[in-house]
C-alpha cells in the first residue's frame, strides 16, 4: 500500500512554524527589562537581608562548601582575562596587516589564546573597516565639490 504525501499550504507551514501561542496584532508582549511578580517579590524580601546572606555564603564558603564557593567565584571572577599584545600603530589600510600578524606570532607563541587572536583580530578588522569608510566618504565629498566646481565652471 502506497502512502500518499500531502504537501502543505503556505498557511499551515506557517502555522506549525509558530510555537506558543503568538501576540495579537498591536500586542508589542512585555516591555524589556520588566521583571515577573515572582521576582519582584523575591527582591522586596531579600533587600534588607543582602549583606547578611552575603556574609554567610561567604562563610560557608571558607568552612568548605565547594558548591557555594564554586557559586561565588563564577559570579565575582571576570570571565576573560585582560591580554597585552604590542601592536604597531594603525593609521592606514596597511597597517592593519601589520597588526594582524603582531597577533599571529603572539598567538602561535602562546601569548595569548586562538580564541583571544580572534577576537582582537576582529577588533583590527572592524577598525580598518571603519578606516576604508572613513577614505571613501572623504574621496567622495571631493570629487563632488570638484564636479561641483567643474559644473559651475561649464554653467557660466
Amino acid at each position: 500500500m502506497r502512502k500518499r504525501i500531502r504537501l502543505l499550504s503556505d498557511e499551515e507551514r506557517a502555522r506549525r512554524a509558530t510555537r506558543g501561542r503568538p501576540f495579537a496584532n498591536g500586542n508589542p508582549g512585555r516591555k524589556p527589562g520588566s521583571k515577573n511578580r515572582s521576582t519582584l517579590v523575591a527582591e522586596a524580601l531579600l533587600s534588607d537581608e543582602k549583606d547578611e546572606l552575603l556574609r554567610k555564603a561567604i562563610e560557608l564558603a571558607k568552612a568548605g562548601d565547594v558548591q557555594m564557593l564554586k557559586f561565588l567565584l563564577e559570579r565575582t571572577l571576570p570571565k576573560e582575562r585582560s591580554v597585552r599584545v604590542e601592536l604597531p600603530p594603525t593609521v592606514g589600510d596597511f597597517d592593519a596587516v601589520a597588526a594582524m600578524e603582531a597577533i599571529l606570532v603572539a598567538a602561535t607563541t602562546g601569548q595569548i589564546l586562538p580564541s583571544e587572536a580572534s577576537e582582537l583580530a576582529s577588533i583590527v578588522a572592524a577598525y580598518a573597516r571603519t578606516l576604508d569608510i572613513t577614505e571613501l566618504r572623504l574621496r567622495l565629498e571631493s570629487i563632488e565639490e570638484n564636479f561641483a566646481d567643474l559644473k559651475g565652471h561649464l554653467g557660466k
